[in-house]
């Protein structure tokens, strides 16, 4: 989340509202690897970014996850761009209330460069019947040398059609600064021995905040071991 540059302006969150929704849920043990990759097509151009992650529980309720982030420069070459810390906090057991509940916290600094940005939101999901309803609410602190102190707020919504575990549809909304898009999104599971896992999610959304052309295509896939 939060990864990318304009590419002729370095800043750290501006502009990089469609990422993840993410889920409340902390598995007992779970470790994990991470790639994403993120290509955002507008009036300014096109900004591709990726991003290699490692996270691990701590316990059955709390994990984290470190990022490195890279982006494409000027010159069309994959460089990299920042650092992340990650950790979700799952409030709630699954199913114990009417909605599960979690909380996430994110610390992310650019490389080379004393420009910092901090997170904190709040992860909600809810199931009907075949179907699942998944809201983040997060704030956005950013401070540093090359951008101005300022804090802004995203909302991210998905909502899945749980057809079967390696094909799930779904519907998804995000809201940040001076953007809305929504767009249509499919993940999906494959489990293997054990708690051994393939996540994957494809994801095209559509800006709706007025530009000619505002568009991103998202795609990740995610190992837990």
């Amino acid at each position: 989340m939060l990864v990318s540059l304009i590419s002729a302006q370095p800043a750290l969150a501006d502009g990089a509202v469609v990422d993840k929704v993410y889920h409340p849920y902390v598995l007992a043990n779970e470790r994990e690897l991470e790639w994403r990759f993120t290509s955002r097509q507008n009036d300014n151009g096109n900004v591709l970014s990726q991003r290699l992650a490692y996270g691990y529980a701590l316990s059955d309720v709390v994990s984290v996850e470190g990022y490195l982030v890279f982006e494409r420069d000027q010159s069309d070459d994959f460089g990299l761009q920042g650092y992340e810390i990650e950790t979700r906090w799952m409030l709630t057991e699954q199913g114990q209330y009417w909605a599960d509940w979690g909380v996430l916290f994110e610390v992310e600094k650019e490389h080379q460069r004393d420009n910092w940005e901090a997170s904190a939101g709040l992860l909600v999901e809810k199931e009907f019947t075949h179907t699942s309803l998944t809201l983040n609410m997060l704030m956005i602190y950013e401070w540093g040398n090359d951008i101005a102190n300022e804090m802004e707020s995203e909302f991210r919504l998905k909502y899945r059609y749980r057809w079967i575990p390696e094909l799930q549809p779904a519907i998804e909304l995000y809201t940040g600064e001076d953007f809305v898009g929504l767009g249509p999104a499919f993940m999906g599971v494959h489990r293997y021995e054990g708690s051994k896992q393939l996540k994957w999610e494809l994801g095209f959304i559509a800006g709706l905040n007025g530009d000619s052309k505002d568009h991103t295509l998202r795609f990740s896939l995610e190992w837990e071991f």
